[in-house]
């Protein structure tokens, strides 16, 4: 049977991919819906049709799936920034650990492993302590602010993220970009045009100090200077808590957010907040978890999977601030963390020093290249030989080249920390191929209501 653009059809929604969108056949043509979940019973609208897929619009939901909300956003379905907000918590919670599970058996090829089910949130709402909003003109000439709807650059404008996380019951994201917004509508300061590059507001960064309240605001500018910047640290600096306020300077045709440089305008160019009992400086470019509550559990599952003794020496690679370098030190003999963002290891070297904690070294550089460079010398060196490594890299997991030195190396256990389990399973498996065996693994849901979910893996040496 074939199908074409504008057909509608009814089916039951049978899957879901790793976008979150629902995966439905009929008469074993497969269709991928955005919205729908397993369960529900759908009519849909063929928006692109291909041989063997399509991709179609959800127009009614014929009878509901028992997992299915209602999304408390209003704007749910077109915001980019939630993908599952339609499924119960319970639902999403199995559905990472399926994705997870999934993954490291179909591309890594693994079994013999023991997984646990993922360490859920108690509040899957108001939990992020950052957020980016994007700044553009909608088609009445104002300025809107929000974020970007499902794969497109488009805008939506929102005054209030479900996601975003209070103080004391106020919206602080809410204050601070009504504050920017009118600001810019005042002194007639543009938003940024991504298609013409011209403007000058292009994002505006906010982070939050769960513990302390503290308030950082970063506007990304494509331009040197913001006029009347001093008006604008005035107004932002009658919200109380407000800490630190900067510019970034970002002038490259890309849709990469920020730049290289900052330029402080108000306070001391930071703000702290703490994870467990450690304390955190964090800069305006520093990667800092964005969910404090589960980062402290997951961190905690990486220190039980380390299973440290207060004798082994640890490498901590993709370290960035030292967050998970300045937990594994307190019951280290010595850790050493690299990162290849210079402001991060400054911050890092800061946090290692306000806590107190003299066992920790932070090199700057990619971790393929430092601890290259770090073993061959000091191969000969059995003081320094690993016991332990740690792994926490972006999204494209581990270069190929820092696995073959982690190899050479011969710690007795690794520990990975992964943001994507599809280059986890792939990562996994060439350890695996190399004397190594993935021992256990725990997804560790860092955020609610979207496809994204952390884990946490140990693997053991074994003898080949």
């Amino acid at each position: 049977m074939s199908f074409k653009k504008d057909d509608k059809v009814t089916f039951v929604i049978e899957d879901i991919g790793t976008g979150g969108e629902g995966i439905g056949k009929v008469d074993g043509y497969t269709l991928f819906v955005k919205d729908a979940i397993i369960g529900d019973k759908i009519e849909a609208k063929i928006i692109k049709a291909k041989k063997n897929y399509s991709y179609a619009r959800l127009e009614k939901i014929i009878e509901a799936s028992s997992d299915r909300v209602t999304p408390a956003c209003p704007v749910a379905r077109q915001c980019g920034g939630c993908q599952i907000q339609q499924m119960s918590y319970e639902a999403q919670l199995r559905f990472k650990e399926k994705l997870v599970d999934d993954n490291l058996k179909r591309i890594g090829k693994i079994e013999g492993y023991e997984f646990f089910p993922a360490i859920g949130m108690e509040e899957p709402f108001r939990y992020r302590n950052k957020a980016q909003y994007p700044v553009g003109t909608a088609k009445d000439g104002s300025i809107v602010m929000g974020f970007y709807a499902g794969r497109t650059h488009s805008i939506i404008n929102i005054d209030s993220c479900d996601l975003g996380l209070k103080i004391d019951g106020r919206d602080v994201n809410k204050e601070v970009m009504d504050t920017v917004k009118a600001f810019m509508t005042k002194y007639r300061i543009a938003p940024y045009n991504e298609v013409t590059h011209k403007g000058l507001v292009r994002h505006v960064l906010i982070r939050i100090g769960a513990k302390t309240k503290q308030i950082m605001v970063c506007v990304i500018i494509n331009g040197k200077n913001l006029p009347n910047k001093e008006k604008l640290v005035e107004e932002l600096c009658k919200l109380e808590g407000m800490y630190s306020i900067s510019l970034n300077i970002n002038t490259k045709k890309s849709n990469v957010i920020l730049g290289d440089k900052v330029i402080n305008l108000y306070g001391p160019g930071y703000i702290e907040d703490y994870i467990g009992d450690v304390k955190f400086r964090i800069s305006p470019l520093s990667f800092f978890q964005v969910n404090p509550v589960q980062t402290e559990k997951l961190y905690n599952k990486a220190l039980e999977y380390a299973d440290l003794t207060g004798n082994e020496m640890v490498w901590d690679l993709y370290c960035g601030i030292g967050s998970i370098s300045l937990f594994l030190a307190k019951k280290a003999k010595q850790v050493l963390g690299v990162e290849i963002v210079p402001e991060a290891i400054a911050d890092a070297k800061i946090n290692a020093k306000i806590n107190g904690i003299n066992n920790a070294e932070f090199f700057v550089g990619a971790a393929e290249d430092v601890v290259t460079e770090y073993f061959e010398n000091h191969k000969d060196d059995e003081e320094c030989k690993p016991d332990v490594i740690v792994v926490d890299p972006p999204r494209k997991g581990c270069d190929h080249k820092l696995l073959e030195t982690i190899v050479e190396m011969n710690p007795e256990r690794v520990v990975y920390v992964s943001c994507d389990s599809a280059t986890l399973a792939r990562d996994v498996k060439w350890l695996s191929e190399n004397g190594y065996k993935l021992k256990e693994v725990t997804p560790c849901d860092m955020f609610g209501q979207t496809t994204h979910v952390e884990c946490v893996v140990a693997l053991h040496r074994v003898d080949m």
